[in-house]
């Protein structure tokens, strides 16, 4: 087995942009003003906001600086974590390296709350509701209605795949349920024949990730947030068991680049927004 210490797997959580799409407009037509992750995005296909660029470019540097090399890249089929690997790739000098785009890393899938304002949501729902939705493991929110323009099984990217796979609601529990398998039978091969990967996901389906690769119990994963744009280095042993890295915040095993001070004040940051 040739897989060591050395293979590393960067993780990249992008910062959503806001855009908010009228009953009846076609997507091409939504505002995109910029914005701190206002949206229960989900699926939602909205662009990567001005900020987005500017941290995932500043999150490309930051790997480079410390001389990564990687073999092989994936990310979701959403163009905001897309364009956050392209400027991590770029910054890096890897836009040559094979990219695979994965439903399975997707996001979660938000429900009937997908596109609306976090704000408003809370305004009519209450926030013990809300936060039952978004923080519990195992407790969705409403469903989307299959006639949906936000059910995925009516999203022409997802044409080929069985319908019956396409949630019309999540969970964290039911997010990991695809993450964690796509990890181990297509990124963890990739890694065994001695590659180095890099992927590009969002927040809760690299929550999940995390959460299988450091053994967080289903009651301690709802309280760990990950701030955007931010690279997330884990090295693996012979076993593909994470190698606890000095600098790490617990309870991850992995550790963050950048300034530690600043990490710590966007997880905060993320912690403190109306989820």
């Amino acid at each position: 087995m040739r897989i060591a210490a050395r293979n590393e797997s960067g993780l990249l959580q992008p910062r959503i942009g806001d855009a908010v799409e009228r009953v009846g407009r076609r997507r091409a037509e939504a505002s995109r003003r910029e914005s701190s992750g206002r949206l229960h995005a989900g699926w939602y296909d909205c662009p990567l906001s001005e900020k987005g660029h500017e941290e995932a470019t500043e999150a490309g540097r930051l790997v480079a600086a410390e001389g990564f090399k990687f073999d092989v890249a994936f990310t979701s089929t959403l163009k905001r974590a897309i364009r956050t690997l392209d400027h991590a790739l770029e910054e890096t000098d890897h836009m040559w390296i094979p990219v695979t785009k994965a439903w399975q890393l997707n996001e979660r899938h938000y429900g009937g709350l997908q596109g609306l304002d976090k704000q408003q949501t809370v305004d009519k729902h209450g926030i013990e509701q809300v936060t039952v939705w978004r923080r519990s493991y195992d407790i969705p929110p409403p469903d989307s209605e299959k006639s949906s323009e936000h059910w995925p099984g009516n999203d022409p990217k997802y044409a080929k795949l069985d319908k019956h796979v396409m949630p019309t609601t999540e969970s964290l529990a039911t997010t990991a349920a695809r993450v964690v398998p796509y990890w181990q039978h297509v990124i963890v091969p990739e890694l065994i024949a001695g590659k180095d990967v890099l992927i590009a996901a969002h927040g809760n389906s690299l929550r999940a990730l995390v959460q299988y690769l450091d053994g967080i119990p289903n009651d301690e994963i709802t309280e760990l947030n990950i701030p955007t744009a931010t690279p997330l280095v884990y090295e693996f042993d012979d076993a593909q068991e994470p190698i606890p890295q000095p600098d790490a915040i617990a309870p991850l095993q992995g550790r963050y680049l950048g300034d530690q001070a600043a990490i710590r004040a966007r997880i905060e940051g993320v912690k403190a927004q109306t989820k």
